[in-house]
């Protein structure tokens, strides 16, 4: 099997680590599969149809999340390193305010389920963030989010520094406890 489904801790939360074969045909170049509809529906994985394919790029130390989007996404770092957070924002689930974090690069890939709150902070000079999501986006809506630096979370980023970057948006996200008050 090109890759490997395993749940994580968190209700909703499934790693894929990818196998990158070395391309032949192109010096130094190789291939791997992220998506494979199959391959996840025999992991258990819920029925994932992608209807939006989207591209983030970005500079070392910066911060994005956590983004509670209601739709299903698979994430992958087609080139970088980052580093990955997942909240349970889902008041009523059994892992409701517990976190996953980990490194993703081309390596692996996370399935995201309909309201978790996805984070990352990239690691390298640059990196390449894409991912599937089953519902379009809509500017007109507001999207769930909450504070990167929520004490109830307790997320350690590795940079803190000068170097880290984020939008006056995140910025201003309320904290999980806030958010369920609302």
């Amino acid at each position: 099997m090109p890759l490997t489904v395993t749940p994580a801790p968190i209700a909703g939360l499934f790693v894929l680590e990818l196998e990158v074969r070395a391309d032949p045909d192109r010096p130094g170049g190789s291939f791997r599969e992220v998506f494979h509809a199959g391959a996840l529906r025999a992991a258990g994985l819920p029925v994932f149809e992608p209807v939006q394919w989207n591209v983030s790029e970005s500079a070392e130390g910066t911060l994005r999340g956590f983004h509670g989007e209601p739709w299903n996404k698979l994430v992958h770092v087609a080139a970088g390193r980052v580093f990955a957070a997942i909240a349970d924002l889902r008041a009523d689930s059994a892992t409701a305010g517990q976190v996953w974090t980990g490194e993703l690069d081309r390596t692996k890939a996370l399935f995201v389920g309909a309201g978790l709150g996805n984070a990352f902070q990239v690691l390298s000079d640059v990196a390449v963030y894409a991912y599937l999501v089953d519902q379009h986006w809509s500017a007109d809506t507001t999207y769930p989010a909450v504070a990167w630096d929520d004490p109830d979370l307790a997320v350690s980023w590795p940079i803190t520094d000068a170097r880290l970057a984020m939008s006056t948006r995140d910025r201003a996200n309320p904290t999980l406890r806030a958010y369920w008050d609302a």
